[in-house]
């Protein structure tokens, strides 16, 4: 598991350093143009929406590990490819290669996480791997920005260079993992198989999805566009204060990660994610004083930073609790299957928020506000509703372990008390 935490790390790092820099690469450095640019972007995401739904199904045949190997390599042939490209084709197919690896990244890893940790141990697992991301990301993020200069493009291509071979790094790291046995399609019974037809069959899971893309939409989908759009349009936000508001994010991540695990431990899976929904509830009513109230630009600021650490503070709490929860919801060798489903949920958000939110956010700012509170509080209906659809286990795993710890105590006294 450490080896594997490292590997998430270095993952995030890898894209941290990028990232954040393909446009102005693409559109300025490279002199490709803006259109170029956003095709880059768009690539990203069409190429992990064709991806996922195979990964999946190789996951479950092919074990997590291997496909994560090639995921690595496939990232990392991007990456390279990338620094070296001149050509708006060019660009496209490294684009797409890297876009594809980084996507079934993200189910593979998890996949090996689930095989490597217990019920007992699952949660604080992903928390982990959530804080190294979003360590990783940062930390990437402020190297790479101190190492690119616009006006030299050797300087990017060193950038996608030292990302291809933190990439190749990680295959290294990660083919020293040795995992426990996973149950294959194989080995599972009947009623396990049957892929995405068995999937869709899980009531549980379904809607654990349209929850899934309704918290993606509703957050991850509107941080680089309609809500940076909204604060600059309607608040007034400068830009040092949207990077303010960032790292404000991050930080509450980073600093409230595993005290609020210690409180979410102990709480139904689904009424954390309700109670979610009504923080960020709250988030979207910070943004809207910053944007539509009256007060100072300094009160906008402050409500609009407050606005960003109070999604951090969901995102600490859905992180031991969502993933966790898909795994559970697996039937036994198919976890890899719904972590890829979920994947692919996250990316079909991620790639409807921003075309959604970024026009709102810009030009509708009372509607944009109303549509994304709505919203939020949204969250915590369908989070209560799937409620009463997960069993005991699933929704509160940690008083199932009570009971066995109990049992067996109660029945070491009665051996006890025999001899």
């Amino acid at each position: 598991m450490r080896r594997i935490h490292v590997g998430n790390a270095l993952s995030a790092f890898g894209l941290g350093f990028t990232v954040p820099y393909l446009y102005v690469y693409v559109a300025q450095v490279r002199g490709l143009g803006a259109l170029t640019a956003g095709m880059v972007l768009a690539v990203f995401a069409v190429a992990a929406l064709i991806v996922l739904p195979f990964a999946g199904r190789a996951i479950v045949r092919r074990g997590p590990l291997p496909v994560l190997l090639a995921a690595l390599v496939t990232a990392a042939l991007g990456a390279l490819s990338l620094g070296l490209a001149s050509t708006s084709a060019a660009v496209l197919l490294s684009a797409a290669a890297l876009g594809a690896g980084q996507a079934v990244m993200q189910p593979a890893l998890a996949t090996v996480i689930v095989d490597c940790s217990t019920t007992e141990t699952r949660s604080r697992a992903f928390a982990m791997q959530f804080f190294l991301q979003n360590l990783g990301l940062g930390v990437g993020g402020l190297i790479g920005g101190h190492l690119v200069d616009t006006s030299r493009v050797s300087s990017f291509t060193l950038l996608f260079a030292i990302e291809a071979a933190v990439f190749l790094l990680l295959v290294v790291v990660m083919a020293t993992v040795r995992i426990p046995h996973a149950p294959k399609v194989e080995d599972a019974p009947a009623s396990a198989k049957g892929g995405w037809k068995r999937l869709l069959g899980n009531r549980a899971m379904v809607q654990l999805c349209v929850l899934g893309f309704v918290l993606f939409f509703a957050c991850y989908g509107q941080f680089e566009s309609g809500l940076s759009a909204y604060g600059v349009e309607a608040a007034g936000i400068s830009t040092s204060a949207l990077g303010t508001a960032l790292a404000a994010n991050t930080a509450m991540i980073v600093v409230a990660q595993f005290a609020v695990l210690k409180f979410v431990e102990r709480r139904r899976r689904s009424r954390v994610i309700a109670a979610v929904g009504l923080v960020w509830a709250v988030a979207w009513l910070a943004a809207g004083y910053a944007g539509l109230g009256h007060g100072s630009q300094e009160m906008a600021t402050a409500a609009f930073v407050s606005t960003y650490a109070l999604f951090g503070l969901g995102e600490a709490m859905l992180s031991p609790t969502v993933a966790p929860l898909v795994a559970d919801l697996a039937p036994s060798g198919l976890a890899g299957q719904y972590n890829s489903a979920f994947a692919l949920v996250k990316q079909l958000a991620l790639a409807v928020g921003p075309a959604v939110g970024g026009p709102m956010g810009a030009a509708l700012h009372a509607p944009y506000i109303v549509t994304f509170l709505l919203f939020s509080l949204a969250i915590s209906v369908l989070a209560i509703r799937l409620g009463s659809r997960l069993t005991e286990v699933q929704d509160q795993p940690w008083r199932t372990r009570s009971r066995v710890v109990q049992r067996g105590g109660a029945q070491a006294d009665a051996v006890t008390a025999d001899a």
